[in-house]
Order: C-alpha cells, then structure tokens, then sequence
C-alpha cells in the first residue's frame, strides 16, 4: 500500500517521527503482507495537537454539516467495499467471502446506522415541560483516543469514529498493529470525503507504545478502547491520573442455554455461531449449557457440526474458518486447548494440532468440549478460537446460575419455545446482551457489557451519548 508506512495527521499524510519497522503477517501464509510503522511519543503528540487544534471549530459544525460529511463517507466506503474486504481477509485471515460480507459489511452497516441516530438526536432540550428556561445541553467531549482490536476493524473502527464525529469531537485512532491495512483504507476513505483536517487522524503504533501515549495524555479528553480485559484494565489506571472519561468494550464468555424444547436445529445454529471468525469474537456463545434430557443428543449435534467444519485459507473461497490472526493467538488457543484436556474435559472433536493438510499457517482444529464443569479453565477464560465447551444442566435456575457464574456479562443466548421463558430468563442474565432463537439486535441498539466485559455502550443514541458531556443551564432566555 502507498501509504503503508506513514501517519495520517492534520489532513495528511506524513513520514513517521520516531518509527519503527513492523511485519504485518498473512495468518495464511505466515509470510508478510506489509511493512507499517510503529510511531513513538512524537507522532502521538503531533497527532493529539491536531486533534485538539481543530476542535474549536469543528465543535461548532452543524448537524446538518455532520451528516453531510457522514453521507459522503459512506459513499466512498461502499465503493470501496470490495478492497477493504480483500485487505481484512489479508492482514488478519477471515475467509474472503465472509470478509466482502461480514467484516466490510458491518462498516456501511453501522455508518448508515449512525447517519439515521444523529438525524433524531437532541443537542439541546429544555429540562421538562415548565422548565423551559433550564436549557440541558449535549456538548462534544473533546479529542478522544480511539484504540480498535484486529477482529473485527470496521466493526469496532465505525463504532467509534463516526459517533465522534457526528458529535462534534476531533480524534485521533489507534487500529491494532495486526491488522492495520483496512484502518489505512479507512483513511484514505475519510480523507476522499472531506473530513476537515485535524478532526480524524490515525497513526499505528503497540499497546505499550503509542496506545499508553494516548492513555495517559493530558490534552485527550476521552479513551474508547475495544480489546482484551487485561488492557481494559491497564488503559483504566493510565487515564486515571488526568481522570479523563474512559469506555471500555472488552472479553466476553457468553452462554448458550439450549433448553429441551429449543429448535432442533439449535445445537448446530451454536456451533456455526461460535465458530465463526475463527471464534475470534467476544460475543461468542463459547459456553453451551444444555438441558439434561437432551444433553446427550446435543453432543453428538455438535461434535457432527464440529467436524463438518471445514478449515482452509483466507484467500479460498467458500464457506470455511479461516486461521487465527497470529502465531501468539494460536500458542494461546493450543495452550488452552491441552489445559482443557488435562483438567478432564471430555474432548469431543478437534484438539491439539493444525488441521490435516494444512501444515503451514495459523490454523487451529474445530474443537468440542463435553462434561465440562464450571471450575474449569475452558469455561471460565475466553479462548478466542474455535472452542465449544459444554455441560449439562437440570433447571432453569442452575442454568441462570452457571451462566452468570462468571467474570464477564458480555452476550448470552437463549434457545427455547417457551416465550415467557425465553423473557424470565433474558431478565435474569446478567449480561449487556441477550439474543434469543438466533434473532438478532436491530441497528443502532447498544453494544456493550457488565462485569469485565466493560462499562461502555456503543451503537445508536446510546455510542452517541458515550461522547458528549451534559450541560445544565439556568436561566436560559426563553422567547
């Protein structure tokens, strides 16, 4: 790429300051796709002084010019779809058809999604009827670190950038070092748009690096950060010395309660769900807790789904997982892999090892465990790869129970025919999302956790309100 190796500040494109050489590597191949640089503490303060320099106008654009330029940014995305599909598929292995799909897709989805959430969103509104001379006002936060994770880029790089943009904060963003190709695409995307200059500016770097920079700077206002828990937590105490406000969308280990009655066809439905991307997700149902009477059934269900599970190249076509994002990710999935085995878990499918015929890549075996317990540490630590683990339960109270006894409240499912069931128990779970018979959440509803899955929201008025501060004024001249 032309631009592989420099930053975007200040409306261009620009030499790193103190750069550094780093492989970006085909999870595929296990050779390297690109060369980018990693900045140091000159560029991540050259690009926060952009950002802070541009705010005190592009806080006092309309929401018509907003939109505008939100428009024009979806424009050019859908153009280049294709390119950004291709890109993802490269840098961080998702199967090219699911990633022109899936991967890109979600990009214009939530940038359409955030184009109609501005369109109805009050900036300013009297306190309540009677009050109307006590003005509360909605103002941009002020220049926010965006720091995204290499799973899903556009997913969680739209997520974050166009409701800063849309309420009138100015940015710089940080993509994960793996997967940095469709965060330059991004780039060149806003810039074809016409985002003013100093309002988005990205510059890669590490977690360590140039993601502790912008934590701990004293002129950004804001962090949203998607990623691990254990960075969550790091980000938190770094930010905390400047108490600048700090959104966290962060691991998850989510449930799937397969009741007796659920759909046949459930079981399968979860495999698919928690396999796909590689189970490189955070929303997935990694945990299926079945109902006794049909526990047996629903292991061999998935143990057939398991090894029906093709593996192959990103760059292949069709319905396949592709490899892991990096050698660091598959050591980790094999490691838990083997503990899973070695704590007694009955392995169903899968295990250790690549897959047969792939001898070179990242690739990991489509995995079931079976007979879990919930002291074990493939029930309790989130895996991100293609691991089911399961038990059995004998109610729905000891299903609600096990479900909730865990450190993360990301995502749970529920798989019932029971309506007044599937609403007793989707109260009861202590999670920031329930999806329930395979439905999904709408566009624009709020993304996010409870627990150590973090405390932020994004999506809709709710990714809208993570970055405004509220104003109360009283007094207000009322005409």
């Amino acid at each position: 790429m032309e631009n592989a190796g420099n930053f975007y500040i200040d409306g261009k494109w620009v030499a790193p300051q103190a750069g550094k050489d780093f492989a970006v590597i085909d999870p595929s191949t296990e050779e390297t796709a690109a060369t980018i640089s990693l900045g140091g503490q000159a560029d991540t303060d050259a690009a926060v002084a952009a950002a802070k320099a541009a705010f005190g106008t592009w806080q006092q654009s309309s929401k018509a010019e907003r939109l505008e330029l939100m428009q024009s940014i979806l424009d050019v995305y859908i153009r280049r779809s294709d390119e950004m599909g291709s890109l993802i598929s490269t840098e961080m292995g998702a199967p090219i058809a699911m990633s022109k799909t899936q991967q890109s897709g979600t990009g214009s989805y939530h940038i359409k999604a955030f184009i109609d959430a501005l369109k109805d969103f009050e900036f300013e509104t009297a306190l309540r009827p009677g009050d109307e001379d006590t003005r509360i006002i909605k103002e941009p936060i002020g220049v926010c670190a965006l720091i995204t994770p290499w799973n899903w880029p556009m997913n969680q790089i739209t997520l974050k950038v166009l409701p800063a943009l849309a309420t009138g904060c100015t940015m710089v963003l940080k993509p994960s070092e793996q997967s940095p190709l469709s965060a330059i695409l991004f780039t060149e995307i806003m810039h074809e748009a016409g985002v003013p200059a100093g309002v988005y500016n990205m510059l890669n770097g590490d977690g360590p690096g140039v993601g502790s920079q912008l934590s701990a700077h004293k002129d950004v206002d804001m962090v949203s950060f998607t990623g691990s828990t254990r960075a969550g937590r790091a980000i938190t105490i770094a930010a905390a010395e400047t108490i600048k406000r700090v959104s966290l969308e962060l691991g998850g280990k989510g449930a799937n309660l397969v009741f007796a009655d659920a759909d046949p066809k459930a079981v399968k439905q979860g495999i698919i769900r928690c396999f796909n991307n590689t189970g490189q997700s955070c929303n997935a149902p990694t945990r299926m807790l079945v109902e006794r009477s049909r526990y047996d059934e629903a292991v061999e269900q998935a143990r057939e789904a398991a090894e029906a599970t093709s593996v192959n190249a990103a760059s292949e076509e069709g319905r396949h997982i592709g490899p892991l994002v990096s050698e660091v990710q598959f050591n980790k999935v094999q490691d838990l892999i083997q503990k899973g085995i070695d704590e007694g878990a009955k392995l169903v499918a899968g295990g250790t090892g690549r897959p047969d015929g792939l001898n070179r890549g990242f690739f990991v075996r489509p995995t079931v465990f079976a007979d879990c317990t919930n002291d074990m540490t493939v029930m309790r630590e989130e895996i991100f790869g293609p691991v089911l683990s399961m038990m059995p339960f004998d109610s729905e109270e000891e299903a609600i129970a096990i479900a909730n006894d865990t450190d993360y409240g990301l995502t749970n499912y529920i798989q019932t025919g029971d309506d007044e069931r599937a609403r007793r128990v989707a109260r009861a779970l202590r999670s920031g999302m329930v999806d329930i018979n395979g439905k999904g959440r709408g566009a624009g509803a709020p993304f996010g956790g409870m627990k150590q899955s973090g405390n932020g929201r994004e999506g809709g008025e709710w990714g809208l309100d993570e970055f405004v501060e509220v104003k109360a004024v009283g007094g207000w001249p009322v005409a």
